[in-house]
């Protein structure tokens, strides 16, 4: 179990150093043609091993360009790192392109499409939002409903930690002593 904490840990600390190369360590052109981002960083249990999965915003030549930069630079990468890191053994890096943001947003173009075709169609499916908004009335007229001041309870009774059991902060109790054993005492005396 300790194993798998200290491959967590490593693989942290390398995202952390694999980010601020990437802001400012690297020179390579190639690698700021996209806006570059560290997904996920996996590191093998031997530690011999490191994938750096990273997502790249642009187009595909952007994306292409800058995994191109990123595995030339990765000799330059496994050097920063052992600098930093100053581990006994620096895994080697490999960069992998992390393509779950493009499907996130195609799937999310998907559904906006899905959703305008709905509305063209007049089709409000039951149970949606849509539904339950049209049924309860715009929001202003809904604005003014809920507790008015006067319906409104006392701070004492709303106050978070307040036991209705326990006794008033000014009646006898913990103030008398700090110890709960003192206030049994002082209860006989």
């Amino acid at each position: 179990m300790a194993q798998g904490r200290r491959v967590e840990r490593v693989a942290a600390l390398i995202r952390r150093e694999m980010s601020e190369l990437l802001r400012s360590g690297i020179r390579d052109e190639r690698v700021h043609h996209g806006m570059v981002s560290v997904t996920e960083v996996e590191v093998a249990g031997d530690l011999q091993h490191c994938r750096i999965h990273v997502s790249v915003f642009g187009s595909e030549d952007d994306q292409r360009l800058t995994m191109e930069g990123l595995k030339a630079a990765a000799p330059y990468v496994k050097g920063e790192l052992a600098r930093r890191l100053q581990m006994r053994r620096t895994p080697e890096v490999v960069f992998l392109l992390d393509r779950a943001l493009e499907r996130g947003t195609s799937v999310l173009g998907l559904l906006n499409q899905l959703e305008r075709k709905r509305e063209e169609r007049g089709e409000i499916p039951p149970g949606s939002d849509e539904e339950v908004v049209a049924a309860s009335g715009p929001l202003d007229e809904r604005a003014g409903e809920g507790p008015h001041e006067s319906e409104a309870a006392p701070a004492s009774e709303t106050a978070v930690g307040n036991d209705p059991g326990a006794p008033p902060a000014d009646g006898p109790g913990m103030d008398e002593a700090s110890d709960p054993g003192d206030a049994v005492e002082a209860g006989r005396s």
